[in-house]
C-alpha cells in the first residue's frame, strides 16, 4: 500500500468570494469557490479567466522580416520566427513546392501530424503536393533522421515542416541543406543554445513563463502555424481553422502539459467540438466516433481523452511501432476504413494493457531484490522487456518508490549490444541533468527533467549504474525526499456524490497538468461487492490488465457508490474501515454516478466520529451487540454467535434459529486473528501427507477445525491439491487423500496456493467486514431476510 502523506487544506473563502463565483458560474453550492480558493484563484480576474479563458490569436504578418537583420524591437522572437515560416509557406504555395510533414509517434506529435495534414492540406493537394513522415518508435528514435530526408528528397520534397520535434537536430538539419531541402521546426521542447539554420523555428520556449502561449504543447504550436497560414491567405481554406480543435484538445490533453493561458482555452473549446464526434449523426471524424465508442465515452471530458483516446493512439505506436495510420484514423472521412483502424487500435491498446502489467510485475519482483537504502536511482534491464511500454512502467515504479526509475530493453544478450530505453524522474530530481552527466557511457540521450529515453552499450551499463547512483546520492546528500503527498481538494460524504457536486467539478475542466483533477476525501468508509477480473479484447480474449469494482459505504446514506480501481487486485483493499481519495465520475452508459479510486488506507482514528446509533429492539427477538465485550450478567436468554461469520447468510440463519428458539441474537465474535496463509498451506499439505501415508479419512468438520478456515476456503484448498495431482474421495466415513507418486516441485506448489491465497484473503477480509459492520446495518439486512430470501441478501452485499 502507497505509505504518502494525505493531505488536505482546511482553507474556507470568505462568504462575498463564494457569492461572486456563484453569480459568475450559475451554480448554487460552495465546492467550486472552495476548491479555487485552495488552488491559489483569489483574485476575481484570474477566476474570470480560469473559468472563462479567451484565444490569442497570432499576430498577422506584414512584409516577411529579413533573417539576416536584427530583431524589430517591439516583435518576439516568437512572433518573428512565424513570420519567417508564413512567408515560407506562401511562397511555397505559390510557386507549387511540394511540402513533407515530419511528426512524431506519440498522441501529441500524432495529433500535431493530422493538424497540419488537415491545415496545410488546404494550401497543398494531400498525397501530390503534401505527405507526412513519422519514425517507427521500436526501430528509429524521436526527431529528424538522415535515411528519412533522404527519403523525401528523393521523392522531390524540398520544405519539411517538423511537429513535435527537430528544434535540437542540428546533424540532421545540415544533411537536409546538403540535399536541398529546407526545414521549418515546430516543437515545444529545449531550444539549442544556438539557432540552428533553418528557415524558422517555432516554438513557445522563447517566450516568458507567464506568457499565454508558454506552455503550448506540440499540437497547439502546429495548429497556431496553420491559424497564421489562414490569415495570410484567407481566401483559399475551405474549411474553418477551427475544424482542427477536437485534435488540439486531445493532443494538449494527452501530452500532460499545463492546462492554463491558451492551452486551456484550446482545450475547452476542442472538448466542445469532441462532443460532436460521440453521436453518429454529428460526426464529422468517423474514426473519433468509433475510438469514443469502444471506449464507452462521450467526448465531453479531458478525462475521456486522457484515460480513452490518448492511451490508444500511443498504444499504437508502443506495440507496433509503426503510428503512420492513426493520421488516417483521425482524418479519413471512410467510415469503413476507420471502423477498421478502430478496431487495430483497440487491440493495440489491450495488448499494451496486458504487456504493462506483465512488465511492472516483473519489475517489482527484481525490485525487491535491491537494498532500497542504498539504492537511489532504479536501473533495471532485461531482453524480454518489450520497449514500448517501458515509459509507462518507470513512470509506474517512480510513483510508487519515490525513486528515479530506468528500465532498459536489452538488444543483445552479449556485451556488445545495445541497452535502449526509458527514464522517468520523481520528487523534482532532475533527470535530465543526472543523465546527461553519464553523457560519456551513453550512445543516445534526450528527453526533459522528468522524462527521457536513452540507449548505451551493455558493456557500460554496470559502471553507469553505479555512477548514477553515486551521483544522486551525492546530490541528496544520502537522503532521499520524500514521496510528494497525496492532496485532496474537498472532505465529502456518499451522500454527497451526486449530480450538484458534479456540476461544480465539470466547472473546474479541462483538467490536466497544473490543473489537475479534483480529488475527494473521504473518511471512515467501507467497501462491498469487492472483485476483481482480467479485462477483454474486442475479441473477447483475455487480458492481464486487472480493475477492482466495488461498492463504497458510509453513514450517511442507505445507498453506496459504485466504483473501480485500476490495475490493482481486490486484496490490495485493507480490511474493515478506511479512508480514500477518488474522482467522481458520471457513467453515462450506466447511467449512474462512479468513483475511480486513487488510494485507499485503513482508517485514521477519529475522536468525533460518532458511535452507532443505539438500536432500537425487536419485538420477537432482540439483537445484542457483544462485539467488544461479552457482558458479566445477562438479563434475558440468549443465543451467542461466537465465530465470526464470512456471509450474510450464515448470520441470516443464526437470526433464524434464534427466533425460533425465542432468544436474542448476541453477536459474541472477537476480532478474528490474522491468517498466515503461507502456514495455513503448508498445514493443509501437511495434512494430506498424513492422511495419504497413514490412509487415514477426515471428516470436513475436522479439516475446518484443524484449520480454522470457512468451508468456502477449505474447498478452494481441496481443488488447490487436485490441481497438484493429489487424489481426493469422498467415502462415508470422511475425505480419503492418496498423495502423487511424485511431490510437486515448489514452483509446482507455489502456483497451485495462488488460488487458496485469495480464498484466504477474500475470508479474512469479510470476517473484518463483519468485525466493523454496523449495528444498524446488521439489523437493517436482518429485517429484511424475514420477508425476503437469504440469497439476495448475500448479493446486496459480496459479488
Amino acid at each position: 500500500m502507497d505509505e504518502r502523506a494525505w493531505i488536505l487544506s482546511d482553507e474556507s473563502p470568505p462568504a462575498e468570494f463564494v457569492q461572486w463565483v456563484q453569480q459568475l458560474s450559475g451554480l448554487t453550492g460552495h465546492s467550486l469557490a472552495t476548491i479555487l480558493w485552495r488552488r491559489g484563484y483569489r483574485d476575481r480576474s484570474a477566476v474570470q479567466a480560469f473559468l472563462k479563458p479567451t484565444l490569442l490569436v497570432p499576430t498577422e504578418p506584414s512584409s516577411p522580416p529579413d533573417p539576416t537583420q536584427e530583431a524589430a524591437v517591439d516583435l518576439d522572437p516568437l512572433t518573428r520566427e512565424m513570420q519567417l515560416a508564413i512567408a515560407r509557406l506562401q511562397t511555397a504555395w505559390q510557386t507549387q513546392e511540394k511540402v513533407a510533414i515530419w511528426g512524431d509517434f506519440d498522441a501529441d506529435g500524432v495529433t500535431a501530424t493530422a493538424v497540419l495534414w488537415d491545415g496545410l492540406g488546404q494550401f497543398f493537394s494531400k498525397g501530390d503536393r503534401l505527405t507526412y513522415y513519422i519514425p517507427n518508435r521500436l526501430t528509429e528514435s524521436h526527431g529528424l533522421s538522415q535515411a528519412g530526408l533522404a527519403q523525401l528528397a528523393a521523392q522531390g520534397f524540398t520544405l519539411v515542416v517538423t511537429c513535435d520535434t527537430g528544434s535540437t537536430n542540428r546533424v540532421e538539419i545540415d544533411e537536409a541543406h546538403r540535399l536541398g531541402v529546407e526545414i521549418i521546426v515546430t516543437d515545444h521542447h529545449t531550444l539549442p543554445a544556438q539557432r540552428p539554420p533553418v528557415v524558422a523555428i517555432v516554438n513557445p520556449r522563447y517566450l516568458p513563463a507567464d506568457h499565454a502561449w508558454a506552455t503550448l504543447s506540440g499540437v497547439a504550436v502546429a495548429y497556431k502555424l496553420v491559424v497564421a497560414l489562414y490569415q495570410a491567405l484567407p481566401q483559399v481554406p475551405q474549411q474553418p481553422v477551427e475544424y482542427l480543435l477536437d485534435l488540439v484538445a486531445i493532443g494538449l490533453v494527452a501530452d500532460l502539459v499545463e492546462l492554463r493561458g491558451d492551452c486551456r482555452a484550446m482545450a475547452q473549446q476542442g472538448i466542445q467540438r469532441l462532443q460532436t464526434q460521440a453521436k453518429l449523426q454529428t460526426a464529422t471524424r468517423p474514426g473519433l466516433y468509433h475510438l469514443l465508442d469502444f471506449c464507452r465515452r462521450r467526448g465531453d471530458r479531458a478525462t475521456d481523452i486522457a484515460f480513452g483516446i490518448g492511451p490508444r493512439i500511443n498504444a499504437v505506436s508502443r506495440i507496433q511501432g509503426d503510428a503512420h495510420f492513426c493520421v488516417d484514423l483521425l482524418t479519413s472521412r471512410d467510415a469503413a476504413y476507420c471502423r477498421q483502424l478502430a478496431e487495430a487500435t483497440e487491440l493495440a491498446n489491450t495488448r499494451r494493457r496486458a504487456l504493462q502489467r506483465e512488465v511492472a510485475d516483473q519489475v517489482m519482483a527484481r525490485v525487491q531484490q535491491l537494498d532500497l537504502s542504498t539504492t537511489a536511482a532504479i536501473v533495471l534491464a532485461d531482453p524480454q522487456w518489450h520497449p514500448g511500454v517501458l515509459g509507462l512502467v518507470a513512470s509506474q515504479v517512480a510513483q510508487e518508490l519515490g525513486r528515479p526509475t530506468l528500465l532498459l530493453n536489452l538488444e543483445s544478450t552479449g556485451e556488445t549490444g545495445l541497452a535502449r530505453g526509458s527514464a522517468r524522474s520523481v520528487n523534482g530530481i532532475d533527470l535530465y541533468q543526472l543523465v546527461s552527466q553519464q553523457a560519456h557511457l551513453l550512445h543516445r540521450f534526450g528527453g526533459h527533467p522528468f522524462a527521457a529515453g536513452l540507449s548505451l552499450p551493455i558493456a557500460n551499463l554496470p559502471l553507469f549504474t553505479t555512477a548514477i547512483n553515486q551521483a544522486l546520492r551525492q546530490q541528496l546528500a544520502g537522503e532521499m525526499p520524500p514521496p510528494p503527498p497525496f492532496k485532496g481538494d474537498l472532505q465529502v460524504t456518499v451522500a454527497d456524490l451526486g449530480l450538484p457536486l458534479y456540476r461544480e467539478l465539470r466547472a473546474i475542466e479541462p483538467c490536466g497538468m497544473g490543473n489537475p483533477i479534483p480529488v475527494l476525501w473521504l473518511k471512515n468508509v467501507w467497501f462491498t461487492q469487492v472483485s476483481h477480473a482480467n479485462l477483454k479484447d474486442q475479441r473477447g480474449g483475455k487480458v492481464t490488465y486487472i480493475q477492482t469494482r466495488f461498492q463504497l459505504w458510509d453513514e450517511s446514506g442507505s445507498t453506496g457508490i459504485h466504483g473501480t480501481w485500476w490495475g490493482h487486485y481486490r486484496e490490495e483493499i485493507p480490511e474493515g474501515r478506511c479512508d480514500v481519495l477518488v474522482e467522481l465520475e458520471n457513467n453515462l452508459y450506466k447511467e449512474r454516478y462512479e468513483v475511480r479510486l486513487v488510494a485507499v488506507r485503513s482508517a485514521v482514528a477519529d475522536p468525533s466520529t460518532p458511535p452507532d446509533p443505539p438500536l432500537r429492539s425487536l419485538s420477537d427477538s432482540p439483537l445484542l451487540d457483544w462485539r467488544q465485550a461479552v457482558p458479566e450478567t445477562r438479563s434475558i436468554a440468549v443465543l451467542p454467535l461466537t465465530r465470526c461469520p464470512t456471509r450474510w447468510t450464515e448470520l441470516i440463519l443464526w437470526y433464524r434459529r434464534a427466533q425460533q428458539q425465542q432468544q436474542a441474537l448476541a453477536l459474541a465474535y472477537a476480532r478474528p486473528e490474522a491468517l498466515d496463509k503461507m502456514q495455513c498451506w503448508q498445514q493443509l499439505i501437511g495434512i494430506a501427507k498424513y492422511l495419504s501415508r497413514t490412509q487415514q479419512p477426515a471428516s470436513p468438520q475436522q479439516l475446518l477445525q484443524k484449520l480454522n478456515i470457512s468451508a468456502a476456503s477449505l474447498q478452494v484448498g481441496l481443488a488447490a491439491l487436485q490441481a497438484i495431482a493429489f487424489h481426493l474421495e469422498m467415502t462415508p466415513d470422511g475425505i480419503q487423500i492418496v498423495a502423487p507418486p511424485v511431490f510437486p516441485t515448489l514452483t509446482q506448489l507455489q502456483v497451485a496456493a495462488v488460488p487458496f491465497y485469495r480464498a484466504l484473503q477474500e475470508e479474512q477480509f469479510r470476517r473484518q467486514y463483519f468485525m466493523q459492520v454496523s449495528l444498524s446495518l446488521i439489523h437493517q439486512v436482518l429485517e429484511t431476510s424475514s420477508s425476503a430470501n437469504s440469497s439476495n441478501a448475500e448479493a446486496t452485499d459480496f459479488s
